[in-house]
């Protein structure tokens, strides 16, 4: 088997570096088109354009595939596995509660989908110098991100990727369950919802909820945030793999 894992918004699939060390079967990491890698000409960065972008590179991996979805990439992950043919082992997902249908955008998001004010920020965290605290490393470390991540991930963000996060933002209108009028349907391959307990962009009884309509098992994670995966790796892995191997034995 292989586990592909499927990064968010502001980073690239290294922030799945230290987690993948861990792991001891096949991975890879894809990296959304605009976030550390160019968009394609004509790419508009909206929710459908990366769920067919993801199905596309699903498919050209050897499976069986267990797919794993952080932030944007679990939003992703979700509606290929309960709305796609593109056959998948298992899937994995953190804030499921983003996908509940009353879901409402946190403050971020929502200065990122307020048109004028999304580019005012842009242009000011592209341009800030090092130590300014609108630069990249400043915003990820007053997001969450660990602090000795945060410098290698900032130096990713860059213009393509600040259009690319306004651009996908935009196009979940009014929220991700809503814009897909079809809603999640129960999917065919066996999934995990993953709780980091300390996450402040997702919600635990919503994530409860939609686990349930995903028929879907529940990982909470003690003591770390919305970036488990750099904070306690190791837990994380062992979460995987104790779902992954629950999988193959039916």
């Amino acid at each position: 088997m292989t586990a592909v894992f499927i990064h968010g918004v502001p980073e690239t699939g290294q922030v799945w570096d230290r987690l993948r060390a861990r792991l001891s079967t096949d991975s890879t990491t894809l990296d959304l088109p605009g976030f550390g890698v160019p968009r394609p000409p004509g790419f508009g960065a909206t929710m459908d354009e990366y769920v067919a972008w993801l199905e596309q590179e699903l498919r050209e991996i050897d499976g069986p595939v267990d797919m794993v979805g952080h932030d944007w990439g679990a939003v992703l992950v979700a509606q290929v596995a309960t709305n796609s043919s593109v056959p998948v082992r298992s899937w994995a997902i953190d804030v499921a509660g983003v996908l509940h249908p009353e879901y409402i955008w946190h403050d971020q998001a929502r200065l990122w989908r307020t048109q004028g004010a999304g580019e005012q920020w842009a242009k000011a965290v592209v341009e800030a110098a090092p130590g300014n605290p609108e630069s990249p490393a400043a915003v990820l470390t007053g997001g969450g991100v660990p602090a000795g991540d945060a410098t290698a991930m900032g130096e990713k963000l860059d213009a393509t990727m600040a259009d690319s996060i306004l651009d996908l933002y935009r196009s979940a209108t009014p929220n991700p369950h809503a814009y897909w009028e079809a809603g999640l349907s129960a999917p065919s391959a066996p999934g995990l919802v993953l709780q980091a307990l300390l996450d402040p962009y997702d919600d635990l009884s919503a994530s409860d909820e939609m686990a349930t309509r995903l028929e879907a098992r529940t990982q909470r994670l003690e003591g770390v945030g919305h970036w488990w995966m750099l904070e306690d790796p190791d837990s994380a892995a062992a979460a995987l793999e104790r779902f992954w191997t629950a999988v193959g034995e039916g």
